[in-house]
């Protein structure tokens, strides 16, 4: 999308005009913007390692979620739990 190098509070803004949900694997999103206020909810995939195949296990998890999320939702998805 031509998006690398957007830092976070941009890319939140213009994916919030585009998509319904945000998902990521940067688990300190929460600790720097207020995610209650964002037009669109937000997802952090929290797992031993960003690989894929560590990532994989949360997707039934995340489908779910993004059957009920709101906007201005966060939620964290964590292989531990």
């Amino acid at each position: 999308m031509g998006w690398g190098g957007v830092k976070n509070g941009q890319l939140l803004a213009i994916a919030a005009g585009m998509f319904d949900a945000f998902i990521t694997v940067d688990k300190n999103l929460p600790y720097q913007k207020n995610l209650s206020t964002l037009p669109l909810a937000v997802v952090v995939l929290d797992a031993l390692s960003n690989e894929l195949s560590f990532l994989l296990p949360l997707i039934p998890a995340l489908e779910t979620a993004l059957l009920n999320l709101a906007p201005g939702t966060y939620i964290r998805l964590s292989s531990e739990s």
